[in-house]
């Protein structure tokens, strides 16, 4: 089952969330639960990993992939 049908949060909530929730939230986060959100967030992005493989020629880490949630969510505190 996906992390956010199990966790009972939604896509949007983690934006509002404080910082510390946040960071014990996204430990338990896979790299699939990560590039759900990223896909969510920013649609236009290249999270998907056959998207990936084909323009970039490899997939996104977990690692690289919660640089990157961190940092949406950091920018969309900030328009909000």
């Amino acid at each position: 089952m996906s992390f956010w049908k199990e966790s009972g949060y939604s896509y949007a909530k983690i934006v509002e969330m404080p910082e510390r929730e946040l960071s014990l939230l996204v430990n338990d986060m896979t790299r699939k639960d990560i590039q759900e959100w990223l896909i969510w967030n920013d649609p236009n992005g290249i999270y998907g990993d056959a998207q990936s493989l084909k323009e970039l020629g490899n997939v996104l880490s977990r690692e690289e992939g919660l640089r990157i949630l961190l940092r949406q969510v950091k920018e969309n505190r900030t328009i909000g």
